[in-house]
C-alpha cells in the first residue's frame, strides 16, 4: 500500500448540512485559526478549551466517526488536586461530539485511580460570531453588539447588527454535578470515586434570524437515530459496487459517503429532495455549478440529487436585472450564502450569480435526468424555467450578439472570472500575462452546443417539433462558427476563448477537453486533441493539468495554473469515452484512482498538484483544498460510468452498456442501479482483452444492450 497522503492535517471537521464544527485534533477551537462552529456562514463558537485544574488535557486520540460525529480520548496530566497531586493517566476523559440540528457534547471522566479524585473541570468557550469569509481570511473586523447572559443554569450569547441576529445557548443536562459560570467559563466541581465515570452533557443550540436549531441528541436518545435514519435512505437508494480491485470497491463507498455528507435538503411544495453542497467545510451552500455538475457526475448512483438541485436552482432562478449580483433574468445562481456581510449588502451572496456556465448546464442536467428518471412531471415543473434559461442564453449569455456566450461582472464585488476556473488569475495569455474579460470560454460554447441538442430533445417529449428543430438549426450554426474561429490548425488544439478584443487566447489548457463531453468536435480533429492532451506539458502521469508546463504563469501548486482537479478530468475521460476512446479514457481513470490511493480513505481532494508522477513520489494536495469536495468525490462515480460506458433512456426503458475494463480492473459487479421504476444488476468481466457483461437481477422493465 502506499504511503499516505494527509489533507489539513491536524484539524477535524464533521458538519450536518450547513451547520459545521473544525476543532483541533485536541477539540480545541482557536479564534485565531480557521476554526470553530458555524451555522449559517457564522462562528457561533470562536473558542473552546477543556480543563481540569487549569491544566490541559493530555490527548491519547481522536477521529471523525462519521460525517456529523467526532470522538477525542484523553487522559490527565499530573495536576494538584485539594487531596494531593493526581498522578499523570490516572483519569480517562471521553468527548463526543453530534452535529444534528444544533450540537451535542457528551464528556465522560472515568477514575482508574486508586483513590476518590475531586478537581474542577472547566469548559472556557467564547463566540465573537465573525462572517464565515472573513474567518477564511483572517481579517476578522467588529461590527455588532454582543450580549451574554446566565440564569437558571443556561448561558446565551447573542449578537445583533441590525437586521442580522446570532446567537448560541449552552446548557448542560444529565450532570452529575451542578454547572456554575462565572470568568467566561463553565465550571463543574467533580468528585469520582475509584473506578466510577463522571458524566454531563452540553447542548449547544444555535440561534439564527428568528430560527432556532436544537440539537437532536440528549442523553436519553440513542445517538445519530435521525441523521442515521437520512443517511441509511441514501445508502440505501444509491447503487452499489463490488469488484475484486478492494480499493475501487473502498474509493467507491467512500465517495457515496462523502456525497451523504453533503447533502442539503431541498422543499418543493411540501415534497423533500437532495441537493449535493460544494465542499467541507468552506461551501457547505448552495453553489450552482458545483451542485449541477457533481448531479451530472453522480447520475448512475443515485439521480435523486440531479432532482434536488435542478429543483432548488429553479426556486432561486433570477427575475430581475441586478448588476450588484450579476443577476439577469432566466440566470442561475452561482452562489447563495446566509452570512452577516451579505445580510448588510457588503457582499452580494443573496444570491450571487456570477457564472456563465451554470444556466446552461442546468438545461443539460435537465435532459439528462429526464433519460435516466423518465419523470414527465419533473420535465412539465421545468417548462418555465427551461425556456428562461435559453431566453437568457440568446439575450444575456450572448450580450454583444456575435453568437458566442462570454462573460463580464458588472458587480463591485463579482467575480473577475465566471467559468469553472473562476480564480482571478486563472486566465492567461500563451505569455503568462493576464487576459482581461469579457472572455467567451471554448468550453462554454460546447456546452451551449449540447444544451441547445438535449433541450430539443425535450421539445419533442413535449410534441413540440418546431421549436426542436429551431434550436438544432442554433446548434449546427454554431458548430460551425465556434469551428472555425476556436480551432488552431498549428497546434492541433482549440483555443483557451477569445478575448475582449475577440481575438484567440492561445494557451493550451484543459478546457477543449470539455469539448468532446459536450460532442461539438469533428470526428477528424478529436484524435488530434486527444494526442495534445496527452502530451508531456498537459499529461502529469497523475491526470491533465489545467495548463500547459510551458506557459511561464504555468505553478503546479497553484489553484488553476497547472494543477489537476479530478472533476476535469472525470469530463474530460467521459469525453474520450463519447468519440470512442475507450483506453485513452481509462488511461486518465488509472491516474486519478492512483491519485486516490496515495490519500486517506481513497477520498479525493478538489484539487492537487500538477508535479510530474514518478515512482519515487506521490500527489500533492492544494494546501486549502475542501475535502470532502462534492464534484471531487463525484468523479469517482463518473470515471466507472465512463469505463462502462452507461447511457440511460429511460423514456423507452433501455439502458445502453459499453463497457472496457482495463487491466487494473478485471472485474465489477453493480446492483440496485435505477433507470426509470426498473432496478437492474449487472456484472462485467475481462477475458483476455474482452470485457464482457451479463445481467444477473431485474426488477420492472428494461432493456439492456451494447
Amino acid at each position: 500500500m502506499p504511503t499516505k497522503v494527509t489533507i489539513n492535517s491536524g484539524l477535524i471537521t464533521i458538519n450536518d448540512g450547513s451547520s459545521f464544527l473544525v476543532t483541533a485534533s485536541d477539540g480545541s477551537v482557536d479564534d485565531n485559526q480557521p476554526q470553530g462552529f458555524f451555522v449559517r456562514d457564522t462562528r457561533l463558537i470562536s473558542y473552546y478549551e477543556i480543563s481540569l485544574n487549569r491544566y490541559k488535557l493530555l490527548l491519547l486520540a481522536s477521529s471523525n466517526i462519521s460525517h456529523h460525529s467526532a470522538l477525542y480520548q484523553f487522559t490527565n496530566p499530573q495536576l494538584a488536586t485539594i487531596n494531593g497531586d493526581l498522578p499523570s493517566g490516572s483519569l480517562l476523559v471521553t468527548i463526543r461530539r453530534d452535529i444534528v440540528g444544533g450540537m451535542h457534547e457528551d464528556i465522560d471522566i472515568t477514575n482508574h485511580h486508586s483513590q476518590p479524585v475531586e478537581f474542577q473541570l472547566m469548559l472556557a468557550i467564547r463566540s465573537d460570531f465573525a462572517d464565515i469569509f472573513e474567518v477564511k481570511a483572517k481579517n476578522i473586523l467588529t461590527r455588532g453588539e454582543t450580549a451574554t447572559t446566565w440564569k437558571d443554569g443556561i448561558l446565551s450569547t447573542e449578537y445583533r447588527n441590525g437586521p442580522f441576529l446570532r446567537g448560541i445557548v449552552t446548557e448542560a443536562i444529565c450532570a452529575s454535578s451542578k454547572v456554575s459560570y462565572a470568568n467566561g467559563r463553565l465550571m463543574f466541581d467533580v468528585a469520582i470515586a475509584p473506578g466510577k465515570t463522571w458524566h454531563t452533557c452540553i447542548n449547544f443550540t444555535a440561534l439564527a434570524n428568528g430560527n432556532v436549531l436544537k440539537p437532536q441528541d440528549t442523553c436519553a436518545v440513542s445517538h445519530n437515530t435521525i441523521a442515521a435514519q437520512v443517511r441509511d435512505e441514501f445508502l440505501l437508494n444509491a447503487t452499489k459496487l463490488r469488484s475484486s480491485n478492494a480499493e475501487i470497491t473502498a474509493y467507491y463507498q467512500q465517495a457515496l459517503i462523502d456525497l451523504g455528507a453533503l447533502r442539503i435538503e431541498v422543499d418543493d411544495n411540501g415534497h423533500k429532495f437532495w441537493m449535493p453542497a460544494a465542499g467541507i467545510p468552506w461551501f457547505v451552500a448552495v453553489f450552482g455549478r458545483d451542485s449541477i455538475i457533481a448531479s451530472l457526475q453522480t447520475m448512475a448512483v443515485y439521480h435523486e440529487f440531479a432532482r434536488g438541485t435542478l429543483v432548488r436552482l429553479a426556486q432561486l432562478q433570477a427575475a430581475e436585472l441586478d448588476d450588484w449580483h450579476d443577476a439577469e433574468p432566466g440566470k442561475m445562481l452561482h452562489e447563495l450564502r446566509r452570512d452577516e456581510l451579505t445580510k448588510l449588502q457588503q457582499l452580494p451572496y443573496n444570491p450571487y450569480y456570477g457564472t456563465i456556465d451554470t444556466t446552461i448546464l442546468w438545461i443539460v442536467t435537465l435532459a439528462e435526468t429526464y433519460s435516466w428518471n423518465a419523470d414527465i412531471n419533473m420535465l412539465n415543473e421545468c417548462l418555465a424555467p427551461l425556456e428562461k434559461a435559453l431566453q437568457w442564453i440568446d439575450k444575456y449569455g450572448d450580450f454583444d450578439g456575435d453568437g458566442f456566450v462570454e462573460y463580464l461582472t458588472r458587480s463591485k464585488q463579482g467575480l473577475r472570472n465566471q467559468g469553472w476556473k473562476d480564480s482571478g488569475d486563472s486566465m492567461v495569455y500563451p505569455n503568462g500575462q493576464l487576459v482581461e474579460p469579457p472572455i467567451a470560454l471554448c468550453e462554454v460554447q460546447g456546452y451551449v452546443y449540447d444544451a441547445w441538442q438535449k433541450a430539443a430533445l425535450i421539445y419533442e417529449v413535449w410534441g413540440e417539433q418546431e421549436q426542436a428543430n429551431n434550436l438544432r438549426q442554433k446548434a449546427e450554426k454554431l458548430y460551425q462558427q465556434f469551428n472555425d474561429r476556436f480551432w488552431m490548425e498549428d497546434e492541433g488544439f482549440y483555443c483557451l476563448g477569445l478575448d475582449n478584443n475577440k481575438q484567440q487566447i492561445q494557451s493550451i489548457t484543459s478546457n477543449p477537453g470539455h469539448l468532446l463531453w459536450s460532442g461539438i468536435v469533428p470526428q477528424e480533429r478529436a484524435q488530434k486533441l486527444l494526442e495534445r492532451l496527452f502530451q508531456k506539458d498537459m499529461w502529469c502521469g497523475w491526470g491533465v493539468r489545467t495548463l500547459s508546463a510551458q506557459n511561464p504563469a504555468y505553478n503546479p501548486i497553484s489553484y488553476q495554473r497547472g494543477s489537476v482537479w479530478p472533476h476535469d478530468n472525470s469530463i474530460i475521460a467521459s469525453g474520450l469515452k463519447r468519440y470512442g476512446y475507450h483506453d485513452a479514457a481509462n488511461r486518465i481513470a488509472e491516474g486519478i484512482f492512483a491519485a486516490a490511493s496515495y490519500f486517506q480513505a481513497g477520498r479525493m481532494p478538489e484539487l492537487f498538484g500538477g508535479i510530474e508522477r514518478q515512482d519515487n513520489n506521490f500527489p500533492v494536495p492544494y494546501p486549502d483544498a475542501n475535502i470532502p469536495q462534492a464534484w471531487a468525490a463525484g468523479s469517482i462515480f463518473l470515471l466507472l460510468r465512463t469505463i462502462l460506458g452507461l447511457e440511460a433512456n429511460a423514456q423507452a426503458r433501455k439502458l445502453k452498456v459499453k463497457p472496457s475494463l482495463p487491466e487494473w480492473l478485471p472485474d465489477l459487479e453493480l446492483t440496485n442501479l435505477a433507470v426509470g421504476d426498473a432496478k437492474v444488476a449487472l456484472r462485467f468481466w475481462r477475458e483476455k482483452q474482452q470485457t464482457r457483461w451479463e445481467v444477473t437481477h431485474l426488477e420492472g422493465e428494461l432493456q439492456v444492450y451494447d
